[in-house]
């Protein structure tokens, strides 16, 4: 489940009935009724009809709030993060019913004129199911252009960890002439040096070992929490595990999961396909994820586990508790991750967070950059 959205005082659920007309006797709305009231103005108070509505259920919205207009994908993106579940799929429902707000979900040429960006593909991913299949087309290109951006700066970021932690190039005291270290014998022949004769007496030649790096095998297996709330980790676990799946030595899973647990580890490869399988919305059960990854583990102490999720879990957390303490005490590595967006606001339920810990888990919150250095500095 998503984490719970914070309770509304009766001062500020009487400024969301009154509208403008209660901002004199009740006084200005706190933050979240704002967004709010805001969010639903953007859609109800949009004609001077009231939209349809009958008089007495018209919302008396005005400017007074000084608001400034929302876009389509900012508001969708608005009322996942402000309402619940139910009054979100009414909301989107009255927008393009009643409304006909359908720039997003059923006009090419809004898509064709849209600028690729991570806000507009969040809004994508929560209204694909109502997309036609020529709307869907399109928005799988624009899907691709933004995850091309994401996988530019992520591929970078996971090359600069990985490759800041390469062995040294190995040398041993004999070997074909081809392979001759010049720079390395110069450096152990340097106390033979001559000054009579101006000559470096080379007793101990070296040449370079023609051996590549091989990395003990790992096995990487994201879990993400697929839950409305976590669509930002749910772009950036998706990109991560493409770019680890690149790299040599590694063996990466990607699970989604909210009340059931899909394996997406065939599409880490195409992380458009991936985002275009994700179902999100719906609960949250941690528990049976950690489960499923640990029947997957082939060598425990070559195994991390990360979890990406708010842990709010919607079942026993005692379940998830003692997946936890088993795979640490075979010796798995699982990391916890609170966020993976580039902001990684530590928004989760500490409590549980903290019972992880206990169980010997690492719980923080980390940038995808982060996240691929930590990685690096364990798969090192």
């Amino acid at each position: 489940m998503s984490a719970p959205l914070p309770e509304l005082d009766i001062a500020d659920r009487w400024r969301l009935l009154l509208g403008e007309a209660g901002t004199g006797s009740l006084g200005v709305a706190g933050a979240q009724a704002f967004a709010m009231d805001r969010a639903l103005a953007w859609l109800y108070g949009r004609d001077d009809d009231g939209g349809g509505l009958a008089p007495e259920d018209r919302l008396d919205r005005g400017g007074g709030l000084g608001a400034s207009p929302l876009s389509v994908p900012e508001w969708i993106n608005d009322i996942h993060t402000l309402f619940p579940k139910e009054t979100i799929e009414r909301l989107e429902r009255d927008a393009i019913e009643r409304y006909g707000i359908d720039d997003v979900v059923t006009n090419p040429e809004v898509l064709a004129r849209a600028t690729p960006n991570v806000a507009l593909l969040q809004a994508v991913l929560r209204t694909k199911h109502l997309m036609n299949p020529a709307v869907l087309a399109m928005a799988r290109e624009l899907v691709a252009q933004v995850v091309r951006q994401l996988m530019e700066k992520m591929a970078t970021r996971v090359e600069q960890a990985f490759n800041g932690r390469r062995q040294p190039q190995r040398t041993a005291a004999r070997g074909p002439a081809s392979q001759f270290a010049a720079r390395e014998t110069l450096r152990r022949n340097l106390r033979h040096y001559d000054a009579a004769s101006g000559r470096l007496v080379v007793r101990e030649p070296r040449f370079r070992v023609d051996s590549r790096r091989v990395m003990t095998p790992w096995q990487v297996l994201m879990l993400v929490d697929q839950s409305g709330s976590m669509v930002p980790s749910v772009i950036h676990a998706a990109v991560t595990a493409a770019c680890l799946c690149g790299l040599p030595g590694i063996k990466t899973h990607l699970i989604a999961f909210d009340t059931e647990v899909v394996d997406l580890t065939g599409h880490t490869g195409d992380p458009v396909e991936l985002l275009l399988n994700v179902q999100l919305g719906g609960g949250t059960c941690i528990g049976t994820a950690v489960g499923y990854a640990a029947d997957l583990i082939e060598v425990p102490r070559r195994a991390i586990v990360v979890i990406v999720s708010d842990f709010y879990e919607g079942m026993d957390p005692q379940v998830l508790v003692g997946h936890v303490r088993a795979l640490t005490a075979q010796g798995t590595t699982v990391l916890g991750l609170a966020a993976l967006d580039e902001r990684a606001d530590p928004v989760y339920d500490r409590e549980l967070a903290g019972r992880l810990v206990e169980a010997g888990a690492h719980v923080g919150a980390m940038t995808p950059g982060q996240l691929a250095g930590w990685l690096a500095e364990k798969l090192g």
